[in-house]
């Protein structure tokens, strides 16, 4: 099974648990394209649901494949989100934010009764921090920014690269018109203090490191699909 066959499964069990008239909250990345190609195919054959997408690119595929959308501002309560992480711990600790959309995916897992994370086996880790952790942060001042969370990681003995994500020859921008710092701590023992500290500075719009947010997760590999719940 090569690595798309793997988050197909992925996506196939978590459609398992869309049900008609729900309020759904549509991730971005790959993995959750393939839901929404899953989806689309359900929706065709008349399964009732009303999508917020978190990227501007996965509302571009949902309309291009006939799934239907409401903006968070008229469907600010959400029943379920499915959505892809970059990284995945055995408590249920994400790092997300690959793709750029970090902001509104947490945004719409956090206006939602539950969150299903849908995966590959690649994406479980004991300890997060292998993948760099995105933090996206506003344009004004992005110096000082960076600089503070320099010595935020290491007050936190983090050490590694921290640097501007590029798209060609300009920083990228995301959909709400910031830039991403990309962090490659290697490993983070202490998510959560993390967390809490980064929220703390300033210039800091969001992170990705998702605590406390995914009901359980979908992790498919070589046998098929397993549910991964927090320990």
């Amino acid at each position: 099974m090569d690595a798309r066959q793997m988050k197909i499964k992925a996506a196939e069990a978590a459609l398992s648990h869309v049900e008609d008239g729900m309020r759904l909250g549509i991730g971005t990345g790959s993995t959750a394209e393939e839901f929404v190609r899953l989806l689309a195919e359900k929706v065709a054959d008349g399964l009732q649901v009303q999508g917020v997408p978190t990227s501007e690119r996965t509302a571009r595929l949902c309309l291009d494949i006939g799934v239907p959308l409401k903006s968070l501002d008229e469907l600010p309560e959400l029943d379920l989100t499915i959505d892809g992480a970059d990284e995945v711990d055995a408590d249920l600790r994400l790092i997300k934010g690959g793709g750029g959309a970090l902001l509104r995916e947490k945004i719409v897992a956090a206006a939602s009764s539950r969150m299903i994370v849908i995966a590959d086996e690649t994406k479980v880790v004991d300890t997060l921090g292998a993948f760099p952790l995105p933090i996206e942060v506003n344009p004004f001042g992005l110096l000082a920014t960076r600089i503070a969370v320099e010595k935020l990681a290491a007050r936190l003995g983090l050490s590694g690269e921290i640097k501007l994500r590029q798209a060609a020859e300009d920083a990228f921008t995301t959909d709400g018109g910031h830039h991403i710092l990309d962090a490659s701590f290697g490993r983070i023992p202490d998510a959560e203090a993390l967390a809490i500290q980064l929220n703390s500075i300033p210039g800091v719009v969001e992170h990705g490191l998702f605590i406390n947010i995914a009901s359980f997760a979908i992790i498919a590999g070589e046998a098929g699909a397993r549910t991964l719940k927090a320990k």
